[in-house]
């Protein structure tokens, strides 16, 4: 996917232009920031040198708070509601107005969980309690009600939960919109290099510094790019960014015009305790994943034999019609985890001080959620940019883990600084 601005949208030396903000991380995340930003009424470059390529490429989209709710990550769940809550808005703007089946693939489609065997009905179960004690919506089905809204479901099937308020949306497509509108926008610049590290004026960011050389100046500078947010040059001393790669496994897979539709709902299902998901587009694919290793494959982008092999038999035996259906793609990707799977989210205060490092907002580490959590993301970051943080997402504070000093020394002063 080209995301790059015509020449004509954009400067031809990006580092000769001053830009209200930043973006590091052409992902759906950076995406969603850029075009929040853009919104604001300020100009943006958005920086990254294989924009769209990296774990939003490989993503199934899911908009699932309920069914992704996992235990002991009950402190993620407002957060998730919040971007469940925002998401009609935020597709109805990139759609001019149109909430679903648009440009961006977005769809209120529900879910339905269903298990394999009796360790699943009663893997299930259990959750459904919790989510029902977190106030979210899950019913059950018998066996017969679910086929009957998707009857090439396995009569097998041990149960079955339904989920109305997960929906899906379609990354690529998403990213592809967003593109597209702010390619056409003239205080927009796409800026395919790949981010060095942080420009530092004094005590605050100014700006990024360019792989190869140059530099890119701005009043606000949002680091979102994933895993590569701790490798940048120039980030706060002491500061700690704990982002681990977790590689996932997604198939693609056409359905044969006699089979359609093959779905409506998108399922979610144990099988022998190993989750595997179903999502069925509107273009007549589907995508199933995913796998979760944290092996260090000697290529980021190789894909697991045994992974395909596990989820084509896992896929198959919820839905016997999957070994029918042509296998388009196979796609791994990394995504950037935390220690506690919540992402780094917001500024940076310094020790001893109360006060934010001017200029800077890290938004990384958002794991399996990304897509989910893309428009929270966003309006969170433009209040941060109009000075009006929201106490409710503290708690996903960016130095949480920097194990930090009460001595004001320790003042997250820049490491290898750059001056703009």
């Amino acid at each position: 996917m080209d995301m790059s601005v015509s020449p004509s949208a954009a400067p031809a030396d990006p580092s000769a232009q001053w830009y209200d903000v930043a973006v590091i991380g052409g992902g759906v995340i950076g995406h969603g920031i850029a075009w929040e930003a853009r919104r604001s009424g300020r100009s943006v470059a958005l920086i990254d040198d294989a924009p769209g390529s990296g774990a939003s490429w490989a993503a199934a989209g899911m908009l699932a708070p309920v069914s992704e709710l996992h235990y002991q990550e009950e402190g993620l769940l407002a957060l998730m509601l919040e971007a469940a809550r925002l998401w009609p808005g935020f597709a109805a703007g990139l759609d001019g107005g149109a909430a679903e089946a648009g440009g961006t693939g977005y769809l209120t489609t529900p879910t339905l969980a269903v298990g394999a065997d009796a360790a699943d009905r009663r893997a299930l179960a259990d959750l459904r309690e919790v989510q029902q004690a977190c106030g979210l919506a899950v019913k059950p089905l018998t066996v017969r009600e679910a086929r009957a809204r998707e009857p090439l479901l396995s009569p097998g099937i041990s149960c079955a939960f339904d989920i109305p308020a997960d929906h899906q949306v379609d990354p690529r497509r998403l990213l592809a919109r967003i593109d597209t509108l702010l390619a056409a926008d003239g205080r927009f610049t796409a800026v395919t290099r790949r981010a060095a590290g942080l420009l530092w004026d004094g005590g605050r960011v100014a700006g990024v510094g360019l792989e190869g050389g140059g530099e890119l100046r701005a009043g606000e500078t949002i680091v979102a790019n994933g895993l590569g947010a701790a490798e940048l040059q120039g980030l706060p001393e002491g500061l700690a960014l704990p982002l681990r790669p977790v590689y996932g496994d997604i198939l693609r897979l056409r359905v044969p015009e006699r089979l359609r539709p093959l779905l409506r709902s998108t399922v979610r299902g144990l099988v022998r305790g190993v989750p595997v998901y179903i999502v069925p587009r509107a273009d007549g694919t589907v995508v199933i994943g995913a796998t979760q290793r944290e092996d260090a494959p000697s290529d980021p982008g190789a894909v697991s034999a045994g992974g395909v092999y596990q989820l084509l038999r896992d896929a198959q035996q919820l839905l016997p019609a999957v070994a029918e259906l042509e296998l388009l793609e196979a796609t791994a990707r990394a995504r950037p985890g935390t220690p506690d799977n919540a992402p780094l989210l917001g500024r940076i205060s310094r020790p001893g001080s109360g006060q934010d490092i001017e200029g800077l907002i890290i938004a990384t580490g958002f794991f399996r959620h990304g897509v989910l959590l893309t428009p929270a993301a966003a309006a969170i970051c433009r209040a941060l940019l109009d000075g009006q943080p929201d106490p409710r997402w503290d708690g996903f504070r960016p130095e949480r883990f920097s194990g930090r000093r009460d001595s004001a020394a320790q003042d997250f002063s820049p490491k290898d600084r750059t001056t703009a």
